[in-house]
This record gives structure tokens, C-alpha cells and sequence, in this order.
């Protein structure tokens, strides 16, 4: 690949401005979001009295809904050359949207709202990523998205604290659920005016974008990035939703109250390793690291099988982990590597047809990893994933993509 052979030049280290901005943009929001989402579930099902069923309608149209708009929020990104228009949009209405989660009564209202909220997130998450690859070179695109990645994570760890002790003064009733989202606003909107003052168009935009057909432009995508999908797409049937890693550290021996300690150490492990990761596919190349990521996860689930790690509070620690350096790869080397594969001006374009690809591909996998669970126990299940992602983990080394 040529950025496993390619050598840094002068000057190309520094990082542009765009990708420290958007970073501290994502790092607000997530303050904002995890002050509000985590706690959807009691608020929907205890505050609002929804049944469980109810709630996993909400969380799977939420899912659902931005997979489906990135795709095309990549392409007419990439239609009308307008990717900071796209984002700013996406951001805002995401904060519009909270306001009404802040003042929901009943369930729909949270479901109408939440869905909406995503929309906003499929909105500007292709366009914003083809920015922070713009904003970067193949020497340090690896360390841009790592960087995003690391601040996005510390506001997903600061949210949820900040809630936690507001809720802990304020009581969990209906009043001061709404008194935490309605804070969880601040951050939001603040988000939004740091990336309308600061971010800039990278001068890299394509200066008149081709008139492309959504089809032909699909098509139109490389060889080598299609085959990465088609292998990531395999990948993605291990891949279920992080739910059912929490109900498995129950099994552990986690007790109920603890769960936010193991879902702020996935955060923080997250963190950490966003940036070193991400510089690290900089010098090894993106291929090998992503290759590793996924037979990295083929051993967390190994793990969570309870195959060589025992069943007990500090397994469950150890493996919620080693999940976080996952994700740390799984989240930000990957769009560098995508970045790689494609050309400027298809970037947003190739963004969002991952993304959707994926994110359609995680509603099944759930679904069937939760059939063989309630089947025959969730020892297959996690195995069955683990030589999934292994397999996936060997086509990858081995391609020629």
C-alpha cells in the first residue's frame, strides 16, 4: 500500500487547526450526549413507564436511522462540495433535538426525538471525517483521526460523571432528569458555536464537484476499498451491540451499580490508546493494525466466552479493556485507511457508504447474537464471533487491498 511505503516529509507532522477544533467540538458534544443517553434507559423505562420492548424500539431506530442518512449525507457532501455547511447542520440540529428530550412525557416522544437527534449525527459524520482527512497527509492521518477519536472518548467519560453526581444531589425523579438534560444543552450549543467560528473548508476542496449520479458514484469507488468493505462487512457479523458485553459481566459477577465502572474504564482505556494507535498505523501501515484489531476482538470475545479468563469482577475489568483498545482502532484507523484508498473529492462520499454498510450490518448481528444466546447460552455465541472476527482478521492481512 502506498501509505505503508511512504515516508514522512518536512512539515507534514504538524497537524492543521481543523483537527484540534473538530476534536474539542466532539469532545462538547459528547459531554452533552452522555450527560443525556446513558440515561435513557431508566428514564424511559422508570421515569416515563415504558416497558423494555419499547426501549429497544427507541435504540434500534436511533441506530438505524443514522446509518441509513450517512450514506447520503456522504454523497451530497460530496455532490454540492459543501462539507462544513453539512456538518454545522448536523450539529445543530442534534442540539435542537435535546431540548425536546428534556421536555418528553411519554415514550414517543423520546423515540421521535432521539431518532431525529441520530439524523443529525448521520448528517455530519461523513462530511466531518472528509475533513479531518483533508486537514491531514497520509503520514499523520493515522494520529489526526486518533486525536479525534481520544477527545471525542474524554467527553464520553466526563458525561456520564457529571450526570451521576447531578442525579445524586438532585434526586432521580422526572424533575431532575429534566434539569440534567436541559445542562447537558450547554455544551451542546457551545459545540456548535466553536465549529461555526473556527473550523475552516479545507483549501483542498475539490473546486467543482462532478454532477455524478448517486449509483455511478458508488460504483465508481475503487477495487481496493470495496474489497475492504466486503471483508469489514464479514468482520461485522461478530460485531453486536456493546449491550450484550454488559449483560455478560452480570454473569462475571458485576453487580448492577458497578456497570458504570466498567463502562467509564472502557472510556478511558479508549482514551488512552486513541492517539498511540492511530500514530502507530502512521508508520506500520493502516492494514496491519486494522488486521490486528480484529483478531483483538476475536479474543475479547474468547474472553467474554469464559474460555481462559474465569468468571469474575476483575476478568470482566480486564476484558472491558482490552474492548476499549479495540475500539480505539476500530474507530479511527479505519476512516484513516479509507481516507487512504480513495481520492479527494469520493472521500465523504466513501465515508458514508461504510458507515451505512456497517451500521445496517450491526441490527442483524445483534439479533442473531441474541437468538444463539437465548438458544445455547452465551459461551457459542461469544465463540461463534470470535472465529468471525479471526477469520476476518486473516482475509484482511492477507489481502491485496
Amino acid at each position: 500500500m502506498a501509505d505503508e511505503k511512504s515516508k514522512p516529509k518536512s512539515g507534514q507532522s504538524k497537524l492543521d487547526p481543523n483537527v484540534i477544533v473538530l476534536g474539542i467540538v466532539s469532545f462538547l458534544t459528547d459531554v452533552s450526549s452522555e450527560m443525556i443517553f446513558p440515561n435513557i434507559p431508566i428514564f424511559v423505562t422508570s421515569i416515563l413507564g415504558a416497558g423494555k420492548e419499547i426501549l429497544g424500539l427507541i435504540e434500534g431506530v436511533a441506530d438505524s436511522v443514522a446509518s441509513i442518512v450517512e450514506i447520503f449525507s456522504g454523497y451530497f457532501s460530496y455532490k454540492f462540495n459543501e462539507r462544513k455547511k453539512f456538518v454545522i447542520f448536523g450539529y445543530g440540529l442534534s442540539s435542537f433535538v435535546k431540548l425536546g428530550i428534556a421536555f418528553s412525557t411519554s415514550w414517543w416522544h423520546v423515540l421521535l426525538m432521539r431518532g431525529l437527534e441520530r439524523v443529525g449525527k448521520g448528517i455530519r459524520t461523513s462530511p466531518r471525517d472528509a475533513i479531518i482527512a483533508a486537514s491531514s497527509t497520509k503520514e499523520n492521518r493515522g494520529k489526526a483521526f486518533g486525536i479525534h477519536r481520544a477527545m471525542d472518548t474524554m467527553g464520553a467519560i466526563l458525561g456520564p460523571l457529571i450526570a451521576y453526581f447531578l442525579l445524586s444531589s438532585l434526586g432521580t425523579n422526572l424533575a431532575a432528569y429534566q434539569s440534567v438534560f436541559l445542562l447537558a444543552l450547554i455544551p451542546a450549543f457551545l459545540a456548535v458555536l466553536v465549529l461555526l467560528i473556527f473550523v475552516k473548508e479545507p483549501k483542498a476542496s475539490v473546486a467543482a464537484a462532478k454532477k455524478t449520479p448517486f449509483w455511478q458514484a458508488l460504483r465508481e469507488l475503487p477495487p481496493n476499498y470495496k474489497g475492504f468493505l466486503k471483508i469489514s462487512l464479514l468482520f461485522s457479523l461478530s460485531y453486536f451491540s456493546f449491550a450484550f458485553l454488559i449483560v455478560r459481566a452480570a454473569d462475571f459477577g458485576v453487580q448492577l451499580a458497578d456497570v458504570l465502572l466498567l463502562y467509564v474504564l472502557f472510556n478511558i482505556v479508549h482514551a488512552i490508546t486513541s492517539v498511540p494507535i492511530g500514530s502507530f498505523s502512521d508508520k506500520i501501515g493502516r492494514k496491519k493494525v486494522i488486521a490486528g484489531a480484529f483478531l483483538l476482538y476475536g479474543i475479547i470475545c474468547i474472553g467474554f466466552a469464559g474460555i481462559g479468563f474465569g468468571n469474575n469482577w476483575f476478568a470482566a475489568a480486564f476484558l472491558f479493556g482490552l474492548y476499549g483498545v479495540f475500539v480505539a482502532a476500530d474507530e479511527s484507523v479505519n476512516k484513516a485507511y479509507i481516507s487512504d484508498l480513495t481520492e479527494e473529492e469520493k472521500r465523504s462520499m466513501a465515508l458514508g457508504a461504510y458507515n451505512s454498510a456497517i451500521g445496517a450490518a450491526y441490527l442483524p448481528a445483534s439479533i442473531i447474537a441474541g437468538i444463539i444466546w437465548a438458544t445455547f447460552g452465551a459461551p457459542l455465541m461469544f465463540f461463534a464471533a470470535a472465529l468471525i472476527a479471526i477469520a476476518s482478521g486473516l482475509f484482511l492481512f492477507f489481502s491485496k487491498n
